[in-house]
């Protein structure tokens, strides 16, 4: 017969998720904490309460008869870890919802909710507030409700203090008011929406250069004694979901891009049909010190700034040469700075970014170009 006496000795102590490094505890908190920023963005279609496995929203409700559905997710990219780095989070979460919205907006789409994803090792409750503090703010300027989203501690998967994020945002569209860029032509005018900064692309070069430079992030930028160099870099991605859809629904929009990684040359060729061409003027605009400091900093060329940043145009809207006044007037008149281009052209399908002697630091007359 075996022997069943139990071993002596200390009995051990229990495992708990607790001691694991995940604390449910602080999950439940910050759920409390975030709750009132969700109601904030409440809309028709969306209650914006948190706490189910779900988030419902009412197409009929928001006003739809014949919507197509329009989806988008994205992340902030490297921005992250320059933010983590400084403590400062609250506009990533405002970068988050940019970069969904604006990919909605170009299809002619209303964002209508947004559901975000933060991991972490070890929570935060301040430091989460404060990012999702950000994704609410987003998420009212561009008019759509946050109705969900989660929060994952997971310890082993990150460094201390280290964070990442997702979004998940979905829009509608009427079916007759689609944008696909099928209506683009020869001879339409492309504008320029101007950006709030770099943005959400770009910054493992910025990061890059920032170590190599030995960059002084809390002095004065050498471009703007006003700003702290990581307040310019840290600016959240402009949302335009609010001015351009007014012009979308009224039919003065052919086509847009939203100028993210890639940068003029990569992204504009997306809303374009065989056989046409984006032509962009370099000259057409002042280069915005923000970049021309990058530029300088790394003597980066300038056909590597047209697919790197934005080069201070946000988005791009292609309208016919008869609406430019109409646009440019409405757009202004929603607080947007306008700024005329370029042209679309008879060609193979792409886009060519030029410039004079001295545009953006050229040492003679430029172009560069990207067949999509």
């Amino acid at each position: 017969m075996s022997d069943t006496t139990p071993p002596s000795g200390p009995t051990p102590e229990p495992y708990t998720y607790a001691k694991a490094g995940v604390s449910i505890a602080a999950g439940n908190a910050l759920v409390k904490m975030i709750a009132p920023l969700a109601r904030a963005t409440a809309r028709p279609g969306a209650n914006a309460d948190l706490g189910g496995f779900g988030g419902f929203f009412d197409l009929k409700a928001a006003g739809f008869t014949d919507p197509l559905l329009v989806a988008a997710n994205d992340g902030v990219g490297t921005k992250l870890k320059l933010a983590i780095d400084s403590d400062r989070h609250d506009g990533v979460g405002i970068d988050l919802v940019a970069m969904c919205v604006n990919d909605l907006i170009v299809q002619g789409a209303e964002p209508l909710f947004f559901l975000d994803y933060f991991a972490t090792g070890k929570l935060d409750t301040g430091v989460a507030e404060a990012v999702i503090a950000g994704i609410a703010e987003g998420c009212r300027i561009a008019g759509c409700a946050l109705i969900g989203g989660e929060t994952a501690e997971m310890p082993g998967m990150y460094a201390a203090g280290d964070y990442d994020l997702a979004g998940f945002c979905v829009g509608a569209v009427e079916r007759d008011q689609v944008l696909t860029g099928g209506r683009v032509a020869v001879g339409d005018v492309i504008l320029g929406l101007a950006s709030s900064g770099v943005h959400s692309n770009g910054y493992s070069l910025v990061r890059r250069l920032a170590a190599d430079k030995g960059w002084k992030l809390n002095r004065p930028a050498l471009f703007d004694a006003d700003v702290l160099l990581i307040d310019a870099l840290l600016a959240p991605t402009r949302i335009y979901v609010k001015p351009l859809l007014p012009l979308v629904r009224d039919g003065l929009v052919k086509a847009m891009a939203h100028i993210t990684g890639g940068g003029l040359l990569e992204n504009i060729p997306r809303v374009l049909g065989d056989g046409i061409c984006a032509q962009i003027d370099a000259d057409a605009w002042e280069q915005p010190r923000l970049m021309a400091f990058l530029q300088a900093q790394g003597n980066i060329e300038p056909a590597e700034m047209a697919r790197t940043f934005n080069c201070g145009v946000g988005m791009a809207v292609i309208v016919a040469e008869a609406d430019v006044a109409t646009a440019t007037a409405r757009l202004e008149a929603a607080g947007e700075t306008v700024l005329r281009i370029g042209r679309i052209e008879a060609g193979e399908k792409g886009c060519t970014v030029s410039g004079s002697d001295e545009t953006w630091s050229a040492r003679g007359a430029w172009s560069a170009t990207h067949h999509g």
